[in-house]
């Protein structure tokens, strides 16, 4: 595949690419940004998603327990599993010449108090194998910049979504940005996905459809008391959250109660994140929603039953795509140069232009 590429274009065709902690899989974005009386624009050509088999869920899931050695060994695997993917997309959809790839990898580690963070996949072997401009490696550079590293879809929020005064992304973990206030302001709100398709496993269950097995069961009132004392929520942005969160901070207070009916735990935790959630957004106008959880009937409106404003549920390549769209046009700003990380985000001591571009030694 050919890229093209000059600095400061008025339209781009690029590949955006990203895997969510809900472990779901890779979602893919053909899209076309251009910039029409100064504001960006943005269509998106082809997107599908490649979900993860049981053996990559599995290896995905445990990444952060492993040693140095051996996360070594599953970035150079995973590496090669996008390849074989974006391969496999480009092939059957005649993609034909983009300006770059851009892809935000898989997060395995995420823990910016202590300096780190770390996405695999993100590896210059990825811009050979493919023959085009990769950016990726997102966020590290915010992290030893003192900045938390996330959310970094805020910005795409603010330049692609700004008709709406507040995003809200019901993913893997639940984040939200506001635009409607003097300075540009996101952070993750609590776990959610990660934790609700943990649960529905237990009934040999990908994720709880609509919501069916949560809007059957009853709130355990203990146990959402344990959830609504996590100290997370106490904590004022720019925060977020990691996978090590969810398994520090709330899979134990679950677990104390693991003999309680799946549906009942789920109940739970929907009427818990959806409480925290509306919370947040109590003095919105309108909100866009996308991620998964725009799916899940129960818990939107469950949301909508505590918060006022508007919930606005968009097309469905919108709910299932933004994330990857976003980090398609991230890329964009990383080429032209321009900031793509916000301080007023991530914490960042001041606003930067971050991820790595790689290009193939023929391009050079």
């Amino acid at each position: 595949m050919n890229d093209s590429f000059s600095l400061f274009k008025k339209k781009y065709r690029v590949l955006g690419v990203m895997s969510g902690t809900s472990l779901d899989g890779v979602d893919v974005a053909l899209v076309d940004f251009w910039l029409e009386n100064n504001k960006w624009k943005f269509r998106v050509e082809i997107s599908d998603t490649t979900p993860y088999d049981v053996h990559w869920q599995q290896r995905l899931a445990q990444a952060h327990h492993l040693s140095p050695k051996k996360l070594e060994e599953l970035d150079n695997d995973y590496s090669l599993k996008l390849y074989e993917l974006l391969s496999d997309f480009i092939l059957a959809n005649h993609v034909g010449q983009v300006d770059a790839v851009c892809s935000h990898g898989h997060t395995v580690l995420h823990q910016p108090q202590k300096g780190f963070t770390v996405q695999i996949g993100n590896q210059p072997l990825l811009s050979e194998m493919l023959g085009c401009t990769l950016v990726c490696d997102f966020r590290v550079q915010d992290v030893e910049n003192g900045g938390q590293g996330a959310p970094l879809v805020p910005v795409g929020d603010y330049l692609l979504f700004s008709d709406y005064t507040a995003a809200l992304n019901l993913g893997g973990f639940a984040n939200l940005t506001r635009m409607d206030q003097d300075s540009l302001r996101a952070y993750d709100l609590c776990a959610l996905n990660t934790v609700i398709n943990r649960l529905a496993s237990r009934e040999n269950l990908k994720f709880d459809d609509q919501g069916f097995l949560a809007r059957e069961g009853k709130i355990v009132q203990d146990l959402l008391n344990e959830l609504d004392r996590i100290d997370y929520y106490q904590r004022q942005p720019p925060k977020s959250l990691g996978i090590e969160n969810v398994d520090k901070d709330v899979w134990p207070l679950i677990m104390k109660y693991q003999e309680i009916q799946t549906k009942d735990l789920l109940a739970t935790f929907v009427e818990h994140v959806s409480k925290i959630i509306a919370h947040e957004i109590a003095d919105a106008q309108s909100v866009l929603v996308t991620g998964g959880g725009a799916f899940n009937t129960f818990l939107t409106q469950t949301i909508q039953k505590y918060a006022q404003c508007e919930l606005v549920i968009p097309s469905q390549i919108i709910i299932e795509f933004k994330e990857a769209i976003v980090f398609g046009f991230l890329g964009i700003l990383r080429l032209r140069q321009e900031n793509n990380i916000y301080a007023s985000v991530t914490g960042c001591p001041k606003d930067h232009c971050s991820g790595k571009i790689y290009r193939p030694a023929l391009a050079s």
